[in-house]
């Protein structure tokens, strides 16, 4: 047991001392990496805020007209659309940027 355990002690100083040697880089991400994980979210947040918006005043309408699902429908699809719309123009400002 004690020649397993110089042995091992042997190979981690070896290891230790390689890598020693070595600069180790931290992975952090770059400016580019953040900005399109920004521009993902904003994305993001533009459909899912469209689709809310719409089902919320689809709910709201139908509650005050006494409908089943009439407006919900009518108003999923609008803010589907509007938060497309918005995504395109976000992808359309940035290709007027570059």
């Amino acid at each position: 047991m004690t020649e397993d355990r110089t042995s091992f002690d042997e190979r981690l100083r070896a290891a230790q001392k390689r890598v020693s040697g070595k600069q180790i880089t931290d992975q952090k991400p770059d400016a580019q990496d953040k900005s399109l994980l920004s521009l993902a979210a904003r994305a993001g947040s533009e459909m899912l805020g469209g689709l809310v918006v719409g089902v919320l005043a689809g709910w709201g309408l139908d509650r005050w007209f006494h409908f089943r699902a009439l407006f919900i429908v009518i108003f999923a699809l609008l803010g589907g659309g509007a938060g497309i719309l918005n995504v395109w123009r976000l992808m359309q400002s940035l290709e007027r940027q570059e």
